[in-house]
């Protein structure tokens, strides 16, 4: 279950105007981070171990403003002032000591925030900071995520900053593509990649871990946290929005950081800056934003949020994407997809048993999605439209093996048998599918239709493929990951919801289409998730492949590669 973040504020006031006043929310998310920070500085001060360095504080938010500027929009060349949560959080960071030894208290921070609060600057201001003054002998301050690039983000935004230092800041750095060093404390900033097994032997001063929650497994956190231990100085910081994933690394930090929040845990060595809606909190309520964005109005426009807000009401696909990017809820990696008042709109202009007649000869893509044994096969093709005739039609068409029908009808609750009285789905002899009967109707199909290309995952296509190209089909192999189906995936959605999709109302597609759940990857790109869809969505997934050919048909023929 979803830990909540519980807010000082509460979301349940009174309605606003929506015609709104924008700096009423930006005014809330200041009042709450502020909130948010009060209280973990309250749980160092309660403690009688602690003292607090003002001093030391002061100097750290100093000098990040004098010496750091925007690199990028419209704040690029102008100082890099701290917002009033990131001005708490480096004054309690570097401000909270223990008593006995004058050490800093603080060695691991958990910063969860939404995208686009700034988190990357913030992130290479503490990196440089850190670099530079923080520990004046032999420095090592290394940024770390999921890939080299990712980890990029946070040093070029540093590397970045020091080319619009003062001169005296850049004459004590050497900068390199990939390493800023420091000659005079010798120490160096760099990012590394994250393969764990080439880590071992570092000594990191400090550890910028940026979007732990891409985190593949939890190698290289052990690696590093490992090595940081070294030193008495020490400082992980861990930088993140949410995931879905329940069984990462980046969930179990945060878990602790919610029990050591929530006072569960004591653990004052961990500072816990949690910004995110709560279980309860309506995700499309302004008040809720405020929550969760402690940028609101600097770094992130409420404008966006309300646009972005809006997409998510139109396309429930989109959804977790926002809740988890923007209001940092933690989510399932699928979610139900399909608007299907939408898509029983879209049956077009004649019913699916006419379509055929209407279509006959004209221009189309098919797609093929093949059953592992007694499932669904499906075969799609998919008609884009032309100059009189505005909508995209699609005819599906189904086969299910006839062994074991009635049990697997009651099984899954589902008239397969009605259906294929109807004609709605066809019945092979066996046990598993014969291939036989789906390759002779889409040569078939073939002879009556402009069929341009056809699209299969090769996994399940066997020798039917190469038979169908000995036929002279012009067959393409589609991927099966995000980077193949996200963007036919996406223009799916888009035809349902603009209502340009002419589907005839076919019932067992329609069926599909109410099963389909979606998968989404940490950049929010959507893919049909057979796994976690429950009922059967094959008609959809060999629709899906249909319409990437007709995204990426540039007229050359293209090679299957062998089965």
């Amino acid at each position: 279950m979803q830990e909540e973040i519980r807010s000082p504020i509460s979301t349940k006031a009174p309605e606003l105007d929506l015609k709104f006043d924008a700096a009423t929310f930006e005014a809330l998310a200041r009042e709450h981070s502020m909130a948010v920070l009060r209280a973990q500085f309250e749980r160092f001060k309660a403690d009688e171990r602690c003292v607090f360095d003002g001093e030391a504080a002061r100097h750290a938010c100093q000098w990040i403003e004098a010496n750091l500027k925007h690199s990028k929009g419209k704040k690029a060349r102008q100082p890099f002032l701290l917002e009033p949560w990131q001005a708490m959080s480096v004054s309690i960071i570097f401000g909270w000591k223990w008593k006995e030894t004058g050490l800093r208290v603080v060695k691991t921070v958990y910063l969860f925030v939404p995208r686009k609060n700034g988190k990357s600057t913030f992130g290479a201001a503490l990196a440089l900071y850190l670099l530079l003054e923080d520990t004046k002998s032999g420095p090592e301050v290394i940024s770390a995520a999921a890939d080299r690039e990712q980890a990029r983000i946070v040093f070029k935004e540093a590397h970045n900053m020091l080319t619009q230092a003062p001169k005296a800041l850049r004459e004590r750095t050497d900068l390199t593509k990939n390493a800023i060093i420091c000659p005079d404390a010798m120490g160096a900033y760099r990012a590394i990649a994250s393969t764990a097994d080439r880590q071992h032997g570092l000594n990191p001063s400090a550890i910028m871990f940026d979007e732990l929650h891409t985190q593949p497994n939890r190698d290289l956190y052990d690696v590093l946290h490992s090595a940081v231990g070294a030193r008495d100085q020490s400082v992980e910081i861990f930088m993140t929005t949410a995931g879905y994933d329940r069984h990462s690394i980046c969930w179990e930090i945060h878990s602790y950081a919610v029990r050591v929040r929530d006072g569960d845990i004591q653990d004052l060595t961990f500072l816990p800056i949690l910004f995110g809606a709560g279980d309860d909190d309506d995700w499309a309520e302004p008040r809720t934003w405020a929550k969760a964005n402690p940028s609101l109005g600097a770094t992130v426009r409420f404008q966006f949020l309300l646009d972005e807000m809006k997409s998510a009401r139109e396309r429930p696909g989109y959804q977790n994407t926002f809740k988890r990017l923007y209001l940092n809820i933690w989510t399932e990696q699928s979610s139900r997809w399909l608007d299907m008042d939408a898509w029983r709109a879209c049956v077009g202009p004649a019913p699916w048993g006419h379509l055929e007649e209407r279509l006959r000869h004209r221009r189309c893509y098919g797609g093929l999605d093949l059953a592992k044994t007694r499932d669904f096969s499906a075969w799609s093709m998919v008609f884009p439209p032309v100059d009189n005739d505005p909508f995209w039609y699609v005819i599906v068409r189904f086969w299910l093996p006839e062994k074991d029908l009635e049990e697997r009808a009651k099984r899954d609750r589902t008239p397969y048998r009605l259906w294929a009285d109807q004609g709605l789905i066809r019945i092979t002899p066996g046990n598993t599918t014969d291939f036989r009967f789906i390759q002779a109707q889409i040569l078939e199909d073939a002879s009556q239709f402009n069929i341009i290309q056809t699209g299969v995952d090769r996994t399940f296509a066997g020798e039917i493929v190469q038979n169908l190209m000995d036929e002279g089909m012009d067959i393409h192999e589609v991927g099966q990951g995000f980077m193949s189906l996200a963007a036919p995936t996406a223009e799916l959605e888009r035809l349902v919801l603009s209502a340009e999709l002419a589907h005839g109302g076919h019932p067992v597609l329609t069926w599909m289409a109410s099963n389909v759940a979606v998968r989404q990857d940490p950049a929010g790109n959507l893919k049909p998730d057979k796994e976690r869809s429950g009922d059967k969505i094959d008609g959809i997934a060999s629709t899906v492949n249909a319409i990437f050919l007709s995204l990426t048909d540039d007229g050359d023929t293209l090679v299957y590669e062998g089965m």
